[in-house]
């Protein structure tokens, strides 16, 4: 094309003016989490949740062992009996099970009795590990340290016995 043909055709192009179209205004559009929470609130209002009230914490127990746990104040539960759904609303820790023991013993099931007692063993055999590392690092020590206990060497029972056993020899 010519530049002369260029020119005429852009000295045609009109911004503004009679019977230019306007301008839409552009709405600014929700930001991503607000949209999935209302799609979410929508989707539980067809479900029928209703509140549940009177909960104190909840744990939901993971394959891994760990417990996702909701405390007490920021819990809210809702739910749908006729379609299976409970809704927490609230924020969620991932915990050990082990630090949630003493309280949630009535909550388990069999299958983490038996993650718990795996949890357990693994945890007497850990302590095993670190007393067995922490009595070589003893060993290796300088004698000079004398403010410890010493190791038992030997069986007192078996002692007892010998000492009983030359008693009644010098009778």
């Amino acid at each position: 094309m010519d530049k002369e043909k260029i020119a005429k055709l852009q000295a045609q192009v009109r911004i503004g003016g009679k019977g230019t179209p306007r301008r839409k205004v552009v709405k600014k559009s929700v930001t991503a989490s607000q949209g999935d929470d209302r799609k979410l609130q929508a989707a539980l209002k067809k479900l029928g949740v209703q509140p549940i009230t009177g909960v104190e914490e909840v744990n939901m127990f993971k394959e891994d062992g760990n417990v996702l746990h909701f405390a007490a104040p920021k819990v809210a539960v809702h739910a749908a009996l006729p379609s299976n759904t409970l809704a927490i609303y609230g924020q969620g820790q991932t915990k050990e099970l082990t630090e949630l023991v003493p309280g949630i013993l009535n909550q388990l099931g069999p299958d983490s009795l038996a993650n718990l007692r795996r949890l357990a063993e693994s945890y007497q055999t850990l302590t095993a590990r670190q007393a067995a590392a922490s009595g070589e690092k003893k060993e290796g020590e300088v004698a000079g340290d004398d403010d410890e206990i010493p190791d038992l060497v030997e069986n007192f029972d078996e002692a007892e016995k010998k000492d009983e056993v030359a008693a009644d020899q010098l009778d």
